[in-house]
């Protein structure tokens, strides 16, 4: 999955427009204007498709948090500059309060079959042994499963 994916994902998840997006670039500590942001939402062939960089998502994540949850100590948190599916999901565990459970859900949701100890091992320090990589499939399922939830089919 491409970083441009996720926040397509993301935005239609949560139903955001142009100005909410640019605000949650705000609330991470980075502007970014209406015509940027377009070309990251724009299809991969479109001409004027630009290419979503790891620190502008994780940005964008961090304004997440920040607007779900409030500042930690009145401080924009440092963005990373190198992104994983694993730190992805873990920002938008943190975003959205989620526990393990609720995870757990939302990939039922997209019918994705994960257990407890699958998803825990997400969550440990790669130096641990029993840390296991995110990979594109488990971070889809998610975000579908969040879009299923937050924005259901008649």
């Amino acid at each position: 999955m491409t970083n441009n994916d996720i926040l397509r994902r993301l935005r239609y998840a949560f139903n955001y427009n142009d100005t909410q997006m640019m605000e949650l670039f705000l609330l991470g500590g980075i502007e970014v204007n209406r015509e940027r942001l377009s070309n990251w939402l724009k299809k991969d062939d479109d001409p004027e498709f630009s290419s979503l960089h790891d620190e502008f998502l994780a940005h964008y994540l961090n304004g997440l948090i920040i607007s779900k949850r409030g500042k930690k100590d009145d401080q924009v948190p440092i963005a990373e500059k190198k992104l994983n599916n694993n730190i992805i999901l873990r920002k938008l565990k943190i975003a959205l309060n989620l526990k393990d459970e609720d995870i757990l859900e939302l990939l039922d949701l997209a019918d994705f079959k994960f257990s407890k100890h699958e998803l825990s091992a997400l969550f440990r320090r790669p130096e641990q042994e029993q840390y296991r990589v995110c990979k594109d499939q488990v971070l889809r399922n998610f975000l579908q499963g969040l879009q299923l939830k937050n924005r259901p089919t008649l």
